[in-house]
């Protein structure tokens, strides 16, 4: 039970979109479809030079016609399909191209065997790289999805406009996370459970989640032990919104996928996230954020205190009444785009000063 609760806890974060899929053309370099209509485009692949293919599609502007180029990584148990509610008004107005695309072994993105820190910060590169956004972009990352993006901060930072990270989930195995400060916090032994059955025991975590003798995750997509009160409305507002389901772990590649994603991102990393420096020192201001709810479930508001505190140059918001799907609050979308692209800090968000 205890690595089955840390997994809906992480997939319970995100709508898995109930589509098939659909056929796409492959090729070397894609460009995107030029229209005069801000909208959303059909899905595109772009080869990398591995060989592999990574699905993408597009919101906003045309690239063209675009002042900001921004990637958004999706978390575990998503996909390109993830929403991300900023008013298309907003996107005019600015002039915001969004690229969001399905990492490797997700949704219709070639899986990679050789799955890392490092690669998914490759990936992105190369993203960015084929469909030509530039020297210079943004990138959001979103919960699970910010490894990624620490990686990019690690590894990229010269090809780096600005980052914003939501709701980021924690490595317990972080070396600088004080003890006294997880000591008590059930998360931590949860992820330790979860990622040694993931590693050692595959076998027995496929069974688990492919049984019959349990009630299905859909028995836990409201359970309020995971979600704030304003995730709850989300969910209730969210047509369609589903978990990973059982019939979709028997997929070919699917569990398979979200087993080497998860132990990549509960592993022991390459490199400790609080030690890293200013990758902006020319910068007044590092357009660097991170984004937190005061009401996140999954990740608790104190550790990412902890985190801006020892990272004095990421600039820390914080929505009092969010939770962890920040992403489905078209207000706070937009106050991210803005604070990313335009260095604006809005009020409302700014931590309250007692824990």
């Amino acid at each position: 039970m205890v690595f089955r609760k840390f997994f809906v806890l992480i997939t319970s974060c995100f709508k898995v979109p109930d589509k098939s899929k659909s056929q796409v053309t492959v090729t070397e370099s894609v460009e995107s479809t030029e229209s005069d209509e801000s909208s959303t485009i059909g899905p595109l692949r772009i080869k990398l030079s591995d060989g592999r293919c990574l699905a993408y599609r597009e919101k906003g502007v045309p690239k063209s016609k675009s002042n900001y180029r921004v990637i958004i990584v999706h978390g575990f148990g998503s996909s390109k399909e993830m929403s991300f509610v900023a008013p298309e008004e907003l996107m005019n107005e600015l002039g915001v191209y969004l690229v969001l695309f399905d990492r490797a072994g997700y949704g219709e993105s070639d899986p990679n065997p050789k799955r890392s820190i490092s690669s998914e910060a490759s990936d992105i590169q190369e993203l960015a790289d084929r469909l030509q956004l530039g020297q210079k972009f943004y990138v959001i990352g979103v919960s699970v999805g910010c490894y990624p993006t620490w990686s990019c901060l690690k590894r990229i930072p010269h090809r780096l406009a600005g980052v914003a990270l939501v709701v980021p989930y924690i490595n317990y195995k972080w070396p600088s996370l004080p003890d006294d400060l997880t000591k008590d916090d059930y998360r931590k032994n949860l992820s330790r459970w979860a990622y040694f059955i993931a590693r050692y025991a595959p076998g027995l975590l496929h069974w688990w989640f492919t049984q019959k003798m349990f009630p299905s995750s859909s028995v836990l997509d409201r359970n309020p032990t995971f979600f704030s009160n304003k995730d709850l409305e989300v969910l209730k507002n969210t047509p369609g919104y589903q978990l990973l389901s059982q019939d979709m772990l028997k997929e070919p590649g699917v569990f398979d996928t979200h087993r080497r994603d998860f132990i990549v991102a509960f592993g022991k990393w390459d490199f400790d996230p609080l030690d890293l420096t200013n990758p902006f020192p020319q910068n007044e201001s590092s357009p660097v954020h991170i984004w937190q709810g005061y009401e996140d479930k999954v990740v608790p508001f104190q550790l990412q205190r902890y985190v801006s505190k020892k990272l004095p140059w990421i600039q820390y918001h914080e929505v009092p009444d969010g939770g962890h799907l920040l992403v489905y609050d078209s207000c706070v979308c937009e106050a991210i785009l803005r604070s990313l692209l335009l260095g604006e800090d809005p009020p409302p968000y700014k931590p309250q000063i007692a824990d």
